[in-house]
């Protein structure tokens, strides 16, 4: 017998590493209890899409500003999802912010990964290599990623998972950056991927 498995979205707009780790995961049977079978790039140059076309799962770009507004551009990944029957949604560095209109329709039905051990430097304006920059202006000695439910407050919603990673001395925002993605990134977010996936097969 077929074993059921959650059906998952990623979100993505850039060059989608984190959305390698998974599909990496997937294959090494880290996440079992769910399936990519969605990728929804805010971007059409996103290398992302190339990632996801070369493991065989579909992937689609919708654009916000070929979009009329924000509603538009929500209205239009909802239809997405809906279509594909999505159980989980997996932001893995998607760009934009989605508002209440979205993310109340996916109650804990939404993960984020976000570079930090939240509640340090996180939300609005905290993305990308800021959040680096800022844990070492700081001079905090350990940073690392959380693995977080989106809800309509940037980076505030209930931590699933969080890893600590050092700072060394010498460390630049990029190699920083890095170090987090390697040792903590790519590993709990397919962690929690699993975790969750596995809670809504047991829902459903």
């Amino acid at each position: 017998m077929l074993m059921k498995k959650a059906r998952i979205a990623v979100f993505v707009s850039g060059g989608g590493t984190n959305l390698q780790a998974l599909i990496d995961a997937q294959k090494n049977g880290i996440i079992n209890n769910g399936e990519i079978v969605l990728v929804v790039a805010s971007n059409r140059e996103a290398y992302a899409i190339e990632r996801a076309k070369n493991a065989g799962i579909e992937a689609v770009a919708v654009v916000k500003k070929e979009c009329n507004d924000q509603l538009d551009f929500e209205n239009k990944v909802i239809d997405l999802l809906t279509e594909r029957k999505i159980d989980l949604i997996v932001l893995a560095g998607f760009m934009t912010i989605l508002t209440e209109h979205f993310t109340s329709k996916y109650p804990e039905r939404i993960i984020n990964v976000h570079p930090a051990l939240i509640p340090s430097f996180c939300g609005k304006g905290y993305y990308g290599l800021r959040v680096h920059e800022e844990a070492l202006k700081y001079g905090v000695k350990v940073t690392g990623a959380t693995v977080h439910f989106v809800n309509e407050i940037p980076d505030g919603g209930k931590i699933i998972m969080q890893k600590a990673v050092y700072i060394e001395d010498g460390d630049t925002a990029q190699v920083l950056q890095k170090r987090v993605m390697e040792q903590a990134e790519w590993i709990i977010l397919p962690q929690a991927v699993e975790k969750v996936s596995a809670e809504i097969i047991k829902a459903l």
